[in-house]
């Protein structure tokens, strides 16, 4: 297994942000959080999602990946009405590809965040697995 810890993403528990194992890049959930403050953003769930996602691609990045390397997608929000504004987000950042995924209202998350993202994509030929 191989961890990836993008500079500007922290843990603040016990676990990488990524690990690599068996051709694969788990990502661990992202919460919304600034990397300059290390607050959760201010906004809406679609806002939310948004810098969610970036802190996702951050993971994807340091891994050397791209979007287009992501098989699944699970993402928790607290509140189902927000679905679909989470959904459009999802929408921009991913562009045509579509990968799997299921938005689950899973109630309060930490630090009152109203998203958190989680993935898992792809490494197997990219010589990083």
């Amino acid at each position: 297994m191989k961890k990836v810890q993008p500079m500007d993403v922290k843990a603040n528990g016990h676990y990488s942000p990524g690990v690599i194992a068996g051709g694969m890049l788990y990502i661990s959930g992202q919460l919304p959080m600034d990397p300059v403050t290390g607050q959760v953003v201010q906004g809406g769930a679609d806002m939310q999602a948004a810098r969610s996602l970036r802190n996702l691609d951050k993971v994807l990045i340091a891994a050397g990946l791209s979007r287009d390397n992501v098989a699944s997608v699970h993402v928790y929000i607290s509140d189902i009405a927000d679905w679909d504004v989470v959904n459009a987000a999802c929408a921009e950042f991913f562009g045509g590809h579509k990968p799997a995924r299921v938005i689950v209202p899973a109630g309060k998350l930490h630090h009152g965040a109203l998203v958190e993202i989680e993935a898992v994509a792809e490494c197997r030929g990219l010589n990083i697995d």
